[in-house]
């Protein structure tokens, strides 16, 4: 494994997987909040995020500032 890269670990890791399966293991990431799981995010984040358009974009930017300033609230 050391000659293979995270990103393309983990696409291959879920390259076969219907979306059920990817959204089960998005919710069981978010609901153990194990930070190891958390590179496995990012590459899924950075998946949406390189196959969005500009909308889409600005749509996660306006989702991410809106957390962002009610986490500092809470």
């Amino acid at each position: 494994m050391d000659d293979i890269k995270i990103r393309d670990y983990i696409i291959n890791n879920f390259k076969d997987d219907d979306v059920d399966t990817i959204k089960r293991a998005i919710e069981e990431s978010i609901k153990e909040k194990d930070e190891v799981t958390l590179p496995g995010m990012g590459v899924f984040f950075e998946i949406i995020w390189q196959t969005s358009n500009e909308e889409e974009k600005n749509k996660i930017l306006e989702k991410l500032k809106k957390r962002f300033h009610q986490k500092k609230a809470d």
